[in-house]
């Protein structure tokens, strides 16, 4: 079973910084509302928790040179 290194930290209310073995990411909002999330890498990510087994995601990336 391969390790695995991943921390989270509340910075401020409603903004959270995750640190993981190759990147970090800043996550702010959540709640009732859409959270967004700025990684390292370049990616981001918005998502949605909709009522019952519902969610909304959507993921970009930036293009590498």
């Amino acid at each position: 079973m391969p390790l695995t290194f991943r921390k989270s930290f509340r910075i401020l209310p409603g903004v959270r910084l995750n640190i993981n073995r190759r990147s970090w990411s800043i996550t702010t909002g959540g709640g009732n509302g859409p959270r967004h999330t700025h990684s390292s890498t370049g990616r981001r990510t918005t998502s949605w928790d909709l009522p019952g087994p519902f969610g909304w995601r959507r993921t970009s990336s930036a293009r590498h040179r």
